[in-house]
């Protein structure tokens, strides 16, 4: 990619590239459409044409929403579902412990509360009973009557814990799955390797609501609602969003379409629980995906990490706005623990990865006594982001290691963790490309890292932090209201669909101060050589590089990336510039 700006390495030791566009297709877009031609050129480069930006900008669930059928037996989860309903069944709903369990569960609990049946929701304790069904957990949800298991955002791999239950089991799942499903009712899972559907990139939460919808089908197909109201599924949408947003699938095709209803739904604040965490934090504007993912989804995964387990679920469950608000003010709490406990595992991770870069690793594996293993894969990615490598993070504790790990695009990292169990060297381990987690002896650790450097030895050839793409240049004076709500067009912007970089070449700041509780965001005011006056914003800028030049008001001009947003606030919309980046002349 072409050098943008002539940044070769910024002061974060990144390289600025231009993001490729075709003009003449940009042009088209501009013409056929009707489009600004910042917002033409923005479709071009992601590849659209007239026909899929039309629908890029305007998904809707009737275009996009697929038949569940689709899926590997759906039909027969939804017809055992149908039946529980019918009978009046007791029913059990396992539930991960993060963000997408915690939607799933909520989704597949609420569904069925409103048509009569008795759920019991359950979540695992991270530390005591590790990730998935157990059989202690799933004998116990027996014992209280619980005659159809559904376990959400786990289950697929869980052959030993669901055999011979004692109750009927259907799963929804999204994770990878290695070989043969467990023999239950139904496993619907589009990544299981005989689905035909295509729906690879749906989260748990997106696999739940297909299976409330062909549950609700098969009973409007049984007649069960010609004396009864058929609930409105639309308005589970809020937590799909969330865990779409969250679970870092990409947002194209229906997750588009399920985060942009689902944000709708999130403004008019009618789940009790996320409306009390968003008052809680003053998230005043409309919600954004930005909102979905660093203000509730943190706080929602903040008790399955290191508190409660269930909390997060039982959040989302709960109707009363007093009883809403005590559980989003303990999570508030719990996620300022998490926090802290982060924090000191992250500046010690730091140290341990500088030394393996400058040796030569591949892929950094970090480890410790002590470190909780509920934010190691949270510093994992952290440490992804700062060497751009992958990087694993593990606990140690009686001589067991727990960790997790964060990949770079084009490696993966899943098929070498799950290589790694099969050939002996670790006690469990599975993930996907991005994203894996694993249990081995600590003896072995040593072990386990050549065998990621070995088998992910491409990654010695990446440059040691990401390249800053760029789509484009602006001056502060150019940077307006408009052009940022041109941009915003393209929302809710997350993987798949990055959000547009723009650099501004020679911004002088001209005063500047450190905001929030910690002090870790700067608010800054920019002028242009041009002229005119433009708010910046740069978060997670406690120290470094960036923060210095930031904050050195009235110096030499900068050369700036980042993105232009447009905020509203008493009627009022500006632009904003969120920075990411900064170069020196």
């Amino acid at each position: 990619m072409q050098t943008a700006l002539g940044v070769e390495r910024s002061l974060t030791g990144r390289r600025w590239v231009w993001r490729h566009s075709e003009p003449r297709l940009a042009a088209a877009l501009s013409q056929q459409l009707g489009l600004p031609e910042i917002t033409a050129r923005l479709l071009a480069a992601r590849g659209l044409d007239a026909d899929s930006a039309g629908i890029f900008l305007a998904p809707t669930l009737r275009a996009l929403l697929p038949d569940p059928s689709v899926l590997l037996e759906m039909d027969q989860a939804a017809r055992r579902l149908a039946e529980a309903v019918q009978r009046g069944e007791t029913v059990a709903v396992f539930a991960d412990y993060d963000v997408d369990g915690a939607c799933s569960g909520a989704i597949m609990t609420h569904a069925l509360r409103q048509l009569g049946c008795t759920v019991i929701p359950y979540v695992p304790d991270r530390l005591a009973e590790g990730y998935g069904p157990n059989g202690p957990a799933i004998a116990g949800l027996v014992a209280k009557g619980a005659t159809l298991i559904i376990c959400v955002d786990c289950g697929i791999a869980a052959h030993e814990a669901l055999a011979g239950a004692g109750a009927e089991i259907v799963v929804l799942d999204h994770h990878k799955a290695e070989g043969p499903p467990p023999r239950v009712v139904a496993a619907v899972n589009p990544n299981r390797l005989d689905c035909p559907s295509g729906l690879r990139q749906l989260c748990a939460a997106g696999v739940a609501f297909l299976a409330a919808v062909a549950m609700q089908r098969e009973l409007r197909r049984r007649g069960f609602f010609a004396s009864r109201p058929e609930p409105d599924l639309r308005e589970l949408l809020d937590m799909v969003a969330l865990a779409t947003v969250c679970d870092v699938v990409p947002l194209l095709g229906v997750n588009r379409a399920f985060v942009q209803h689902g944000l709708r739904i999130l403004a008019k604040r009618e789940r009790a629980g996320l409306a009390a965490l968003m008052e809680l934090n003053a998230v005043r504007e409309a919600p954004s995906a930005h909102t979905l993912g660093f203000v509730l989804g943190p706080r929602i995964n903040a008790g399955g990490r290191i508190s409660a387990p269930d909390l997060g679920l039982r959040l989302l469950l709960e109707s009363d706005p007093i009883e809403a608000r005590g559980m989003a003010e303990r999570l508030d709490a719990v996620n300022r623990k998490r926090q802290e406990v982060e924090a000191g595992v992250l500046h010690a991770a730091m140290l341990q990865a500088e030394a393996q870069q400058e040796r030569g690793h591949a892929v950094l594996l970090l480890q410790d006594e002590g470190w909780h293993p509920g934010v190691v894969g949270i510093v994992a990615g952290r440490v992804r982001e700062r060497f751009n490598r992958p990087a694993c993070v593990a606990g140690v504790e009686a001589g067991k290691a727990k960790g997790s790990g964060r990949s770079v695009p084009g490696l993966d990292l899943g098929a070498a963790i799950i290589a790694a169990r099969q050939s002996g060297m670790l006690i469990a381990g599975g993930g996907h490309a991005m994203a894996a987690g694993f249990t081995c002896e600590a003896g072995r650790l040593p072990e386990l890292h050549a065998h990621l450097d070995e088998r992910l030895a491409a990654a010695r050839d990446l440059p040691g932090a990401a390249e800053q793409v760029l789509e484009g240049a602006l001056t502060v004076r150019g940077a307006t209201a408009e052009l940022a709500e041109s941009i915003g067009r393209l929302a809710p912007f997350g993987a798949g669909n990055d959000e547009p970089a723009f650099g501004i070449a020679r911004a002088r700041v001209v005063k500047a101060g450190r905001v929030g509780k910690e002090g870790a965001t700067i608010r800054a005011f920019l002028e242009g050589e041009d002229g005119g006056r433009l708010k910046a914003i740069c978060f997670r800028a406690k120290e470094g590089p960036l923060a210095e030049a930031l904050l050195a008001q009235g110096g030499a001009p900068l050369m700036l990336a980042g993105h232009l947003r447009a905020e509203t606030w008493n009627d009022q919309t500006s632009a904003g510039f969120f920075v990411t980046d900064a170069a020196r002349l």
